[in-house]
């Protein structure tokens, strides 16, 4: 297809302003699907993990006709924690779709996609999404976004952006604030008129930028990007080089060519400047490298991606219950997955740790590591995780760590609670904005301090609480952070967990286990509120005595336990404790299984010296 009826753009927003249900209508109204096709809710959310969670993880290509023009289409997650998804994938593009919510307006990744985008050129089109929500704001919002684009050193011509107001879950657009529009067309033809065709010349020597790399069973490494120059077909002969690796020049050639209709990728004998495209038979190709002719191998510029933040260490799971769920659970099997995964993911960092059975795997936030753990596990892995910590940088002999930008939406009543638990967590109050009854309240908060406060934000609002947050910066060190007030309920021996053991343990705090399930010595079995450790033994059984029977147990009643996800039981860690997870059960342990040695390991910790033994 001639360059010149070629469109590349990007769908770029904060997390559930409407970016995949925007492409679902506009593959809809672009003639992807049959009529009489069922077609289902955000279809280009593929994966299990996005389904079940209304969230994008990864970023997807497909592409439309309109017109003539043929429209290739990139959505992007819209979570902080997955910002590196959205930064590799800006290069493939000419510009961008950048939706916000009618109502939200501006949010922390709404800015950080957006100052992406204008550093690198991409022509903007501003959609106000969700214009059928009865609080809409649309007047406000459109200033709001103005002023988003002054703060962020917007150019003239970036500042006169096209506005178009839709509703995507009605698949209607439009340019103008005071009407609803009766189709995606408005919104189609802005694209048309105000994204440029891809730059690049189609007689010079071929040239492509690797933005994803994906591996297929049948034809191994893919290379996924946009022909920067030139053409390719299936045969040539090309070169694999890095613009950070001037050492890096690799001949290959290309064993087969795939283009995009619709979310399908189809077989291409040849494709030219301006197409995406997926090219397989380079082994060792990354993303960031250069694919070109063997006429001109000077690689294209890539900007590194932006640092993680935050690192788990990855063990083998060494607990009394190893090895019966797993189906890879040996140290080469850990080790293999964990590299793989940072060759697809350039947010991620893998390196060995302190032992040969562990490593060190860094990421963007706690999100990003717990989905990485989700989809591990899934795939028959079992093995264990440490609590997250921040990584700590010295910047100019000065000792700093990661700072997270936190926007919280909470009703009015809450303000007070929220402003105390803020506080014990170093945040700092930027601005509060009341609208109506709900005050959005903006801080700037250690990341190490917001480490399971998810879940306690849900207690405190009683639901009602809205909370997202993305990396600010380093600065200096804010001191200690008291994470947890709460301590937990240990098991004490091995065996089952028994009513009556449990019934006693009951009364100690909350239990994360009912009867029946199999338990250790050291193991994690509840949580405790008073703040301490207690051993209990949850597998004690009554015995039967001349005046009672071992039989009537019927009459004890038990709390419903607590039942944690892998979010909860990664919030709950201490320093002391690792998770041990499994494709069937989560349970968190003391690193320390031995009580004695755990009281010992304490005291030497608090400088009882001598006395430790004791």
């Amino acid at each position: 297809m001639n360059k010149e009826k070629i469109r590349n753009v990007a769908i770029i927003a904060h997390v559930d302003h409407g970016k995949t249900s925007l492409v679902n209508e506009l593959l809809k109204q672009g003639n992807v699907f049959r009529d009489n096709q069922s077609v289902a809710d955000r279809v280009m959310d593929s994966n299990a993990l996005e389904r079940e969670r209304g969230i994008t993880i990864l970023s997807k290509n497909a592409s439309c006709m309109y017109d003539g023009f043929k429209i290739n289409i990139v959505d992007t997650p819209g979570h902080a924690d997955f910002g590196g998804e959205v930064e590799r994938v800006l290069k493939m593009v000419d510009g961008a779709l950048l939706v916000v919510d009618a109502f939200e307006g501006p949010m922390p990744q709404t800015r950080f996609v957006l100052e992406r985008a204008l550093a690198l050129g991409l022509k903007i089109i501003v959609v106000v999404n969700k214009t059928d929500r009865p609080d809409a704001r649309l007047k406000e919002v459109v200033d709001e976004i103005l002023e988003l684009f002054l703060d962020l050193d917007a150019s003239e011509e970036q500042l006169n952006s096209p506005f178009v107001f839709a509703s995507a879950r009605n698949g209607v657009a439009s340019r103008s604030i005071t009407e609803s529009g009766r189709s995606m067309q408005p919104l189609f033809q802005t694209i048309i008129e105000h994204i440029p065709a891809p730059s690049g010349e189609e007689n010079a020597p071929f040239k492509m930028l690797v933005s994803s790399a994906e591996h297929n069973e049948y034809v191994g490494k893919l290379a996924v990007g946009k022909i920067g120059n030139g053409v390719v077909s299936v045969g040539n002969q090309i070169v694999l080089t890095n613009y950070h690796d001037a050492d890096k020049s690799v001949k290959s050639k290309v064993v087969s060519l795939f283009t995009y209709d619709g979310l399908k990728r189809v077989p291409a004998e040849s494709a030219t400047v301006g197409d995406i495209v997926c090219i397989s038979g380079i082994e060792g190709v990354m993303i960031g490298d250069t694919v070109c002719s063997e006429a001109d191998t000077a690689p294209i510029e890539f900007v590194k991606i932006a640092e993680p933040s935050v690192e788990m260490t990855f063990m083998v799971n060494d607990s009394p219950l190893a090895g019966k769920e797993g189906k890879y659970v040996t140290s080469r099997h850990l080790r293999d997955r964990l590299y793989k995964e940072a060759i697809k993911d350039l947010s991620l960092r893998v390196a060995d740790g302190a032992t040969a059975d562990s490593f060190v795997v860094c990421g963007r936030g706690e999100m990003h590591l717990s989905i990485l753990i989700e989809t591990m596990r899934r795939d028959g892995y079992e093995f264990a995780v440490s609590m997250p910590k921040v990584l700590i940088k010295t910047i100019d002999g000065v000792k700093c760590e990661p700072v997270d930008r936190v926007f919280i939406d909470v009703p009015e009543a809450c303000v007070g609670t929220i402003m105390s638990k803020m506080g014990t967590r170093k945040g700092e109050l930027i601005d509060m904005t009341p609208h109506g009854s709900r005050i959005k309240m903006n801080f700037k908060v250690p990341a190490r301090g917001m480490f399971g406060y998810q879940s306690e934000l849900m207690t405190d609002t009683k639901g009602e609480g809205v909370m997202s947050s993305v990396f600010d910066g380093y600065e200096p060190f804010k001191g200690e952070i008291n994470r947890r007030e709460f301590g937990s309920l240990v098991a004490h021996e091995d065996g089952e967990s028994i009513v009556y053991g449990l019934f006693n343990a009951q009364e100690r705090g909350t239990l994360f286990i009912g009867a029946g399930v199999p338990v250790y010595g050291g193991m994690v079995v509840g949580l405790n509120p008073r703040g301490d450790d207690i051993v209990v033994n949850v597998c004690k059984r009554k015995h039967l005595t001349n005046t009672r029977s071992s039989g009537s147990d019927d009459a004890l009643k038990l709390i419903t336990p607590m039942r944690m996800t892998l979010e909860d039981c990664i919030e709950f860690l201490a320093d002391d404790e690792i998770l041990e997870v499994t494709p069937k059960s989560l349970r968190i342990r003391k690193r320390l299984l031995d009580a004695t040695a755990r009281m010992r390991e304490r005291a030497k910790m608090l400088g009882l010296g001598k006395h430790a033994n004791e």
